[in-house]
């Protein structure tokens, strides 16, 4: 003996799938964002890294940068 859902059943089942289903998709994607942006960031730290090292080379390892106005001066003890 088979039974049938009635088709308001069946619409909901449905729905509720599509959005699972779409929700999973969404997930993955954000994954995959996050996984570029993991990317970007090792490249920064990369580049800065290297900088880092060539304006320790320029002006001394004793050296402090303001970022806001590039006055290098000498750290304070």
């Amino acid at each position: 003996m088979s039974k049938k859902l009635t088709s308001e059943e069946l619409n909901e089942l449905q729905q509720l799938n599509n959005s699972f289903t779409q929700a999973k998709i969404s997930l993955g994607d954000l994954e995959l964002q996050k996984g570029e942006i993991i990317g970007n960031i090792k490249q920064i730290k990369s580049k800065f890294v290297e900088l880092e090292k060539e304006l320790i080379k320029k002006y001394g390892e004793d050296s402090v940068i303001n970022l806001q106005t590039g006055l290098v001066t000498e750290k304070k003890e």
